[in-house]
């Protein structure tokens, strides 16, 4: 084998050995980014459940907390916080009142498919996923 064939192969495996490091990395940070939404969206939803619990008529009230509270956040933090999300983060908080029952490996939109199964199967599903792991 030549010297070229050589350095050729080499490089190939320097960058074969980089390009795995910083493929698990960006896998990390993806997994470590998405653990701290849903956490954080759970929470959002959390504080929406309390303010309605403070005795406040939820329907009407809710509709307009909602709207407002879309509204600015969409402006600050721009696109997902638009009030159809602002009520599943509502609704996931309901589902799963214990933020330790959540399994972070789940991405927020996972949450929402499982949200939108009006079946009774799905809530039994989620609930051997959390008893068994």
């Amino acid at each position: 084998m030549s010297d070229i064939a050589q350095d050729h192969e080499s490089l190939d495996l320097v960058y074969g050995r980089i390009k795995n490091v910083l493929t698990q990395a960006r896998s990390r940070a993806w997994q470590a980014v998405n653990a701290v939404m849903v956490t954080s969206y759970w929470e959002v939803g959390r504080i929406m459940v309390e303010e309605e619990q403070r005795g406040k008529a939820w329907a009407e009230y809710g509709q307009q907390i909602i709207k407002g509270i879309s509204s600015r956040l969409s402006w600050e933090f721009g696109k997902g916080f638009d009030e159809r999300n602002l009520w599943f983060m509502r609704s996931f908080y309901s589902a799963y009142p214990k933020v330790n029952a959540l399994r972070l490996k789940l991405s927020w939109t996972h949450y929402r498919l499982l949200l939108r199964l009006e079946k009774p199967e799905a809530g039994r599903f989620m609930k051997r996923r959390r008893q068994g792991s």
